[in-house]
């Protein structure tokens, strides 16, 4: 028995996803059938209720006058193509047609490693997926999710620091999406806050500080002229704390006034700032009392008001005496 006689000319399509259950239903008995049969290409699956096929994951589910019926559990790729049921009737043969098609879930089987380059580098991302059907690949910066790029290449000319960060790729079909990540890194030199000058009074503790941005992270050198700072040298500390760098005098002195210069370096460059250490007088009592902002005290001028008064009434009363 073979597929011969009348064929359903456009054959059904059936979707199963990978790893899933397909049953096979298009194969409608009827009245006179005598024989009938489920073939996968030119290999018979089953003549009836008899099983020709070695395959564990094909079996028999409804056979009756009126539906012939196989499943094929956990399919894959192999098993994807055309599937006939073939049915002897008293009068002719007839076949009917199926056509599986095994969904795949994206995979992405090629992508770009976590990447450092200089500013201003043309930069190219790759991602490549497979599945069935073919997924669609959109790229995105996490930090911009706004921000997105259809394609499995990313081209991005002349990168900025402010294009660095995770990216996120996104291969999606039907089925499901595979979602993987790359980290772009993006080195610069660094940049300086402009330094601010401090100031402190003798034996008091005063602290310069300055701040760089840079990648990768700034080292920092500090000056007195032209000579370099170092760590618990003449009562100072210098201590960095990420993008910040301090330098800290315990115990002020007269020789610790001047001007300072901090160095921020990285591999790409350096950049510097200067900043004065200068030093603020305490006001005193007498200072205080003859300066334009003294207070007086209100009692005290009035009693020396009193005063003159009395004097310039007892001289007025000595002259009229004369006369």
């Amino acid at each position: 028995m073979g597929p011969a006689g009348d064929e359903t000319p456009n054959p059904e399509t059936v979707p199963g996803k990978r790893g899933r259950l397909v049953t096979l239903v298009w194969c409608l008995q009827g009245n006179g059938v005598t024989r009938t049969a489920w073939l996968n290409r030119s290999s018979i699956l089953y003549a009836g209720e008899d099983k020709w096929s070695v395959d564990p994951r094909v079996s028999l589910t409804v056979l009756n006058e009126e539906e012939f019926t196989i499943k094929i559990e956990n399919v894959d790729t192999p098993d994807e193509g055309q599937y006939i049921c073939a049915v002897q009737t008293l009068s002719r043969p007839r076949t009917t047609s199926v056509h599986i098609i095994v969904q795949v879930p994206p995979k992405i089987t090629n992508l770009s490693k976590d990447i450092a380059v200089n500013e201003g580098s043309n930069v190219t991302l790759m991602c490549i997926a497979n599945g069935k059907p073919e997924p669609t690949v959109t790229w995105k910066l996490l930090s911009s999710p706004g921000l997105a790029f259809e394609d499995e290449y990313l081209e991005i000319p002349s990168i900025s620091r402010q294009r660095a960060g995770t990216y996120e790729c996104t291969a999606v079909n039907e089925v499901s999406a595979d979602v993987q990540t790359v980290e772009l890194t993006v080195n610069y030199p660094p940049s300086v806050t402009e330094g601010r000058d401090v100031g402190v009074t003798l034996g008091q503790h005063g602290v310069l500080q300055c701040e760089a941005d840079a990648v990768p992270a700034a080292d920092f050198e500090w000056y007195r002229d032209d000579r370099r700072l170092f760590n618990d040298l003449d009562g100072i500390e210098i201590e960095d704390r990420g993008k910040v760098s301090m330098l800290t005098f315990f115990n002020v002195s007269e020789v610790d006034y001047g001007n300072y210069t901090c160095v921020a370096i990285n591999k790409l460059g350096s950049v510097n700032t200067s900043m004065v250490l200068y030093e603020v007088i305490e006001p005193t009592s007498s200072t205080l009392l003859q300066g334009p902002g003294a207070v007086q005290d209100g009692n005290s001028g009035t009693m020396g008001t009193q005063a003159s008064t009395c004097l310039l009434i007892i001289i007025s009363l000595q002259l009229l005496l004369k006369f």
